[in-house]
């Protein structure tokens, strides 16, 4: 990955929740929801963050984001800047950026919500609501902008004649078309897509999985796309990153970490992914006990208590962040040591 391609860099971002106790709010503890996360986009890249609920997915989007303070670690965003000898690439720090700033890098980052039902406004038009980003930011007068209302709502696959109705006039999938093409109206570089299809039927997630990559090939996008669903990243992402505990406990390239996991938790993810193939039977791995309480993580490697695999050093020392092979990361003591493979490959009659 070189640096000219680079177009997000999150390193050692942390986000933990204070546990508030008593009438006068003493701290008692802290839920820590992104434990030291780090990872990088390049421009026109998929990158799947997957993992259980309540693992900071959701947590690590909107901290890189800026939507919620992080509490620790740096998110840096490349940007292209005019110069008076031509165009340069300058580095900002989206952690510490001023509001007059932060407000300018919406322009490049926005985000599509889960619920398409909550995170529009019901008072307000289809037109409104894609129009306000540009109202927002000073950009084009108000016949320019209903030209761009009305060329979005095309282009996400829905009729200009829409602009006047309100959301409680459309089902789940059109409403999440109309809440992509408000993340798309400031032509961004950058989206994260907070497990958009998750609440939509199967027929309808099919078809607004293939409108995101058709509109990403459309309009240059770069992709972090958060899910619980491993089928869904398998088929749209580069990269995948695994997300345990508020730690990315995995990170490598599609084929690679399917073909080859090397992470326990991984393993059993990947085991749980239906094969639609009747000849095909999968060895599934039940994990043992509960995700551990984020406020309280166990000692030693967080995912210790429901791994088969654990051993003495697993339960009293955190394992590093290591490369195995190119582009793969694991944080695991065993890495070197266990021999995860395809788990679905096994027929009826083996």
């Amino acid at each position: 990955m070189t640096e000219k391609s680079l177009l997000l860099e999150v390193k050692n971002l942390k986000k933990h929740y204070p546990v508030y106790t008593g009438i006068f709010r003493r701290v008692v503890g802290h839920v820590k929801a992104v434990d030291g996360i780090s990872l990088s986009l390049c421009e026109g890249e998929v990158l799947g963050l997957v993992g259980e609920s309540g693992c900071g997915k959701t947590s690590a989007g909107r901290t890189i984001l800026h939507l919620i303070e992080p509490t620790a670690g740096e998110v840096l965003l490349w940007r292209k800047k005019q110069t008076g000898r031509g165009e340069t690439r300058q580095r900002i720090d989206v952690t510490s950026a001023s509001p007059q700033l932060l407000k300018s890098l919406r322009r490049d980052m926005q985000i599509i919500y889960q619920d398409p039902y909550s995170s529009l406004n019901a008072r307000m038009t289809v037109g409104s609501i894609i129009g306000e980003p540009l109202l927002v930011h000073g950009i084009s007068n108000a016949s320019e902008r209903e030209d761009r209302v009305r060329g979005l709502l095309v282009a996400v696959g829905m009729n200009p004649e829409h602009m006047m109705r309100y959301p409680h006039e459309f089902s789940g999938g059109q409403r999440q078309r109309v809440a992509i093409a408000r993340a798309l109206s400031l032509r961004p570089r950058l989206i994260i897509a907070d497990e958009p299809v998750s609440a939509l039927d199967v027929s309808v997630q099919a078809q607004v999985l293939l409108l995101l990559k058709e509109l990403q090939d459309q309009f240059n996008l770069t992709y972090l796309f958060i899910t619980h669903d491993l089928a869904v990243v398998k088929n749209i992402s580069h990269r995948v990153a695994v997300m345990y505990l508020g730690r990315i406990v995995e990170l490598a390239a599609t084929a690679d970490l399917f073909n080859q996991p090397l992470h326990p938790y991984t393993e059993a993810l990947i085991s749980a992914v239906p094969i639609p193939d009747p000849n095909y039977r999968v060895r599934r791995i039940l994990l043992s006990g509960d995700v551990p309480n984020p406020a309280n993580p166990p000692i030693g490697c967080h995912f210790h208590p429901r791994c088969r695999y654990a051993n003495e050093i697993c339960l009293t020392e955190t394992p590093d962040y290591r490369e195995f092979g190119a582009g793969h990361f694991v944080n695991c003591h065993l890495a070197d040591q266990l021999n995860l493979g395809p788990l679905n490959d096994l027929k009826p009659n083996d």
